[in-house]
């Protein structure tokens, strides 16, 4: 029997949520950039 890769799926994870993170950095970013308050937030 394989023995399992754990630093391959921990590495798969953290890619997982450096995307998301910057994902919604980007949309975060473009909200402002327009001047509307991000979802649930208020223009500062």
């Amino acid at each position: 029997m394989a023995k399992t890769n754990y630093g391959f799926e921990k590495r798969q994870r953290e890619l997982a949520k450096k995307k998301k993170k910057d994902e919604k950095e980007q949309r975060k970013a473009a909200a402002r950039s327009v001047g509307t308050p991000p979802e649930g937030g208020t223009l500062q």
